[in-house]
């Protein structure tokens, strides 16, 4: 029952997921939507937390119904999107592309212009995503063979499919899903003690994804994706160690109090390495993220049923695969993710994105740009202009279109 019931959210999640993300990425306003988009993963620790807060009171009863509960609970969040989804605002990149230019100008006077409709800064965005959204179909059809139709293409799909396996192959789904039997494995074998370290990880995660999205705006993202991963080694590490001799003393009947400890401490510290960088920064583009979640949702699927069995037969080495996986990750963010902040998500459709680490020996085609349509860039670039340039008459109002984007053309 269990794992159908898994399998019918597995399916309904992704839609909710890669619709709500890209809506929150359309809808903020530009300066803000690093902070909104890493806050909506961060929500994720608000509906665990109360889910555990849930589980804690109804793991002391003892009949059918300390199951039923939280099962029936489960379709709380669904009813309450069903009901509010009515009051939602539409994507105005959506209604553009379907000719509805006014309601999209209505939606970005309400929501960043606060009513002005006589905003320069909204005429060169609604500028801005029209001639992008223009180009792109003029330049090809839209299907989902575009994302393999061009070298730069076919980079973006590399990177949302990675992105999509090391958010589940960072060793992220053995804590989710089986703490309970990794402390049992170190010697916490009561239900309630169990019960309240793993609520108390939950707020913690809540606390720490939320902070760290508050702050995201700040600093580079292939900085922030580089700390994450190379933090996640190194807590994995000190796991590894620690829980080999956790598991060793609790193995002879003479448990290893501080071991076991150590283990939660470094289970504990693994939540804000990993929200540095998976938990912040993954959701941009629809399309992109529906390319993200197959591939994620592959990764949890085989570490959800594997795990189990990994740490059954290996114990505490099941741990050593994970810190292997997170090498690689180094890796590829290292040589491979492109530095994307200060970009608005049309630029980000054609800017031009040379060479990440010129000073080091590697592969020619890296020297390439990676996101090549330059000549569309610049088209774009153009009718922005043109707008701003008509429209502003005085610095003040350059300052405010300024936040569009790094444009060096656009702020003269």
């Amino acid at each position: 029952m269990y794992i159908i019931a898994r399998m019918l959210l597995g399916f309904g999640i992704v839609f909710a997921i890669v619709s709500g993300s890209a809506l929150i990425g359309e809808l903020s306003y530009p300066k803000e939507r690093p902070i909104m988009t890493s806050l909506f993963n961060s929500s994720w620790y608000a509906g665990s937390l109360i889910a555990s807060g849930i589980t804690v009171r109804t793991a002391t009863i003892n009949t059918d119904w300390g199951w039923r509960i939280p099962s029936l609970l489960q379709a709380c969040p669904s009813l309450i999107q069903m009901l509010f989804i009515f009051f939602l605002p539409e994507s105005p990149r959506y209604l553009i592309s379907k000719d509805r230019r006014d309601e999209a100008f209505d939606v970005l006077v309400k929501y960043h212009a606060e009513g002005d409709r006589n905003s320069v800064f909204v005429c060169a965005e609604l500028t801005q995503i029209e001639t992008t959204i223009k180009l792109e179909l003029e330049s090809a059809k839209q299907s989902w063979m575009d994302m393999f139709r061009t070298p730069g293409m076919r980079r973006r799909t590399y990177l949302a499919s990675a992105m999509g396996i090391f958010t589940q192959w960072s060793g992220n789904t053995l804590i989710s899903y089986y703490l309970s039997k990794i402390l049992a494995m170190i010697g916490y074998t009561d239900t309630y003690t169990k019960t309240m370290i793993n609520l108390g990880n939950t707020a913690w995660s809540f606390i720490t994804s939320t902070i760290i999205a508050l702050v995201v705006a700040r600093y580079k993202r292939r900085t922030m994706f580089l700390t994450c991963a190379c933090s996640m080694l190194c807590v994995y590490i000190g796991w590894t160690i620690s829980m080999q001799r956790a598991m060793l003393a609790y193995e002879t009947n003479h448990p290893n109090k501080a071991a076991a400890i150590t283990t939660l401490f470094f289970i504990y510290l693994y939540s804000p390495c990993y929200n540095i960088g998976n938990n912040a920064l993954t959701y941009n583009r629809s399309r992109g993220i529906a390319v993200e979640q197959v591939f994620g949702r592959a990764a949890n699927f085989f570490t959800t049923y594997v795990n189990p069995i990994g740490m059954t037969n290996v114990g505490w080495k099941y741990l050593i695969m994970y810190c292997v996986t997170i090498c690689i990750e180094i890796v590829v963010v290292y040589f491979f993710y492109p530095e994307t902040q200060g970009r608005t998500l049309e630029e980000l459709a054609f800017r031009k994105c040379t060479a990440l680490l010129p000073e080091l020996p590697k592969p020619g085609w890296l020297f390439e740009e990676m996101f090549e349509d330059k000549e569309l860039a610049d088209k774009a670039t153009i009718a922005v202009e043109k707008t701003i340039h008509f429209e502003a008459h005085d610095e003040s109002i350059v300052e405010e279109v300024r936040v569009i984007g790094p444009n060096k053309d656009v702020e003269k």
